[in-house]
């Protein structure tokens, strides 16, 4: 089954660029995608550019409207995300449980539908 493992976390509260505490967290992550490719579960990921480059569109009326940003309105942004193949939700949540933006963040671990089934 797939997950998606998303990434929140408040900016303000990550380790600062440049720092040795940000290239530990680095290092977490580098660590984690080699761990997760050996175990042969993921399927994808990545962060994503800041709050500040996201354009949100909606259609109302008919009429496509689009903003600067995210739509919600929160401390914690999105940033990033991993696709992990795994058994089930345990193995998911014990996958996110080793990304680093845990300690300061929050992972929503969710199964992506499959639209495909194979017979």
């Amino acid at each position: 089954m797939n997950y998606m493992l998303l990434i929140y976390g408040d900016p303000s509260k990550e380790p600062s660029y440049g720092t040795p505490e940000f290239d530990e967290m680095m290092k977490g992550y580098f660590e984690l995608n080699e761990k997760m490719k050996a175990d042969g579960v993921l399927r994808g990921g990545e962060g994503l550019k800041g709050v500040e480059t996201a354009t949100s569109l909606r259609m109302r009326s008919g009429k496509v409207e689009t903003m600067d940003g995210p739509f919600a309105e929160t401390r914690e942004h999105l940033g990033g995300y991993y696709i992990v193949n795994v058994s089930d939700l345990d193995a998911a949540l014990r996958y996110a449980a080793m990304i680093p933006a845990a300690k300061y963040g929050t992972i929503e671990v969710r199964p992506l539908m499959d639209y495909n089934p194979m017979s």
